[in-house]
């Protein structure tokens, strides 16, 4: 049995395969899975949509909301970026974070600013990158793959631009936690990157049950 719900950090930038490996590890793991990108993707859409106050969505929003299909959509992570530039609506979703990892057993966070702001404190925190030439060619084919029209160069674009943003922004930048494991995925397959991640919790957390 586990004492206090477990927290598994998993940050890294766009189309990294953070997310993949987060939905992976929390199965494996018997774990919660919250992808917090949708959060500011929620807030983002519906403040643009709506012409709300980012940080009043923000304090209003609910697990619920991010059923909306919408939020998948490339467009809707532009207006994501800009709203998770602001301290009010990152300390609003943060809080949501931390009631949503409260839940037994615990849970298996992707984002940005998991390991280093929301739960800095973290057993297990995994940083995943890849090149932007190697991250824009994965969302290229998932475009292309979901039958959406796309460019690659105007991806790697976007995906640059998007990048200095995120890294760039004075609260919670975009970076790893000096106690995190990095996994470059330029070159690994989804397989490669989550025995990775397997072995090293294993080495944290030796007594961890699966399933």
């Amino acid at each position: 049995m586990r004492g206090e719900p477990l927290v598994i950090a998993v940050d890294g930038p766009a189309a990294s395969g953070k997310g993949t490996l987060a939905r992976r590890l929390a199965a494996h793991y018997g774990l919660h899975h919250l992808d917090t990108g949708l959060l500011y993707r929620a807030v983002g859409l519906r403040a643009e949509r709506d012409g709300l106050d980012p940080v009043a969505v923000a304090k209003a929003l609910t697990m619920a909301d991010l059923a909306d299909p919408v939020l998948r959509e490339d467009g809707t992570a532009q207006a994501a970026s800009r709203v998770a530039a602001m301290p009010a609506v990152r300390e609003a979703l943060r809080a949501l974070q931390h009631r949503f990892a409260a839940e037994p057993p615990g849970a298996v966070l992707d984002g940005r600013d998991i390991g280093t702001v929301v739960f800095p404190a973290a057993p297990i925190k995994i940083y995943v990158d890849a090149t932007p030439e190697a991250r824009a060619k994965r969302r290229h084919e998932e475009l292309i793959g979901r039958g959406l029209a796309s460019i690659y160069s105007r991806v790697l674009q976007d995906m640059r631009e998007r990048d200095a943003r995120d890294r760039g922004r004075t609260v919670a930048p975009l970076k790893p936690a000096e106690d995190a494991l990095i996994i470059d995925s330029s070159a690994l397959d989804a397989d490669q990157v989550f025995a990775r991640a397997v072995a090293h919790i294993g080495r944290i957390l030796p007594s961890l049950a699966t399933g």
